[in-house]
């Protein structure tokens, strides 16, 4: 992160993510080139909100909104009262589908605060996780959201750690969006309080292998994103994406839910078959958009290796 020593504006730039990768239950995050772009400043008074973008007209624009209120959390742990302030959003990640859009939303008021806080020299990144980690509930989207690329997370008794690890580039993931929302708050309420032995060593299992496959080797990837914790057991507010998981995984495709849902994250990978003017992997986009109906929309992704960036006026772009 940037070094600073006066208050001012910057601009934080931060990725979608999708979590839980189908075994990584709760505890694993990929950061998505697709991004939010917010400038907050330091103003004599008052506050100023404005979004654009996703959201526009529809999300708060007082002390409610999400970016203010981690953007107070962690003036609060700073000890830091700013005279007023200012947030302009400019939004693209699609709220309440799994793509961590109030991961992003976090992530960006408490490091805005840390960049903008004059007493202290620089951005402390573990005070930040763990600040996120107690604002979203679990780790795995504000961990993946601050360090990008693919993120393992978890928790003890001293508190929050995360780690990145390198995907593999020959990853390629396409996010399949509905028009349809649904919250994290009523996901959770679909899960057992207890599941059978088998189907947790039959996760745990798929989960180790997926990091060996997001990392070393993506043939792998479709057993290794077979899930029995959490997918099934939330198909029932999400029967439209249950149908066309079911379809994608039929046909081949190492789908799974992104985050809570209703998205599906779809990891495919560029094949030594494939052509070779097709670095990008369009005919495997194809392949999924083919079997995606109506009203879903498409977003072929990369990897977004870096994470939170911050620029502030006459500096370059810092990251995590």
């Amino acid at each position: 992160m940037t070094s600073h020593s006066s208050p001012g504006r910057v601009r934080v730039q931060v990725p979608a993510t999708s979590a839980n990768l189908g075994p990584v239950f709760d505890c694993a995050g990929l950061a998505l080139t697709h991004h939010d772009v917010l400038e907050v400043g330091v103003e004599t008074d008052g506050l100023r909100v404005e979004v654009g973008g996703v959201g526009a007209g529809e999300l708060p624009t007082d002390e409610s909104h999400l970016v203010v209120r981690a953007f107070r959390a962690a003036c609060a742990e700073l000890d830091w009262t700013p005279p007023g302030l200012r947030v302009l959003a400019r939004n693209a990640i699609p709220q309440g589908r799994g793509m961590g859009s109030s991961a992003a939303a976090v992530v960006a008021g408490v490091v805005a605060a840390w960049e903008l806080c004059p007493d202290v020299g620089s951005t402390d990144l573990d005070a930040v996780l763990r600040l996120t980690t107690t604002m979203e509930g679990h780790p795995d989207n504000v961990a993946a959201c601050l360090l990008g690329g693919l993120v393992l997370s978890w928790t003890t008794d001293a508190g929050v750690s995360a780690t990145r690890v390198e995907v593999d580039g020959d990853v390629l993931p396409v996010v399949l969006v509905p028009d349809a929302t649904l919250s994290t708050h009523v996901a959770r309420s679909l899960l057992p309080d207890a599941v059978p032995h088998a189907d947790a060593s039959f996760t745990a299992g798929r989960a180790a292998l997926l990091v060996h496959a997001l990392t070393r080797e993506p043939g792998l990837l479709f057993a290794a994103t077979e899930d029995r914790l959490h997918q099934r057991q939330r198909a029932t507010a999400m029967p439209a994406s249950a149908r066309l998981l079911e379809r994608l995984r039929a046909a081949g495709h190492a789908a799974v839910v992104s985050g809570a849902g209703p998205s599906l994250l779809v990891l495919t990978r560029r094949h030594p078959d494939d052509p070779p003017a097709d670095p990008a992997g369009a005919l495997r986009v194809r392949e999924v958009a083919d079997l995606t109906p109506p009203g879903w929309t498409v977003l072929p992704l990369g990897v977004d290796l870096r994470g939170v960036r911050v620029h502030r006026p006459g500096q370059r772009v810092s990251s995590g």
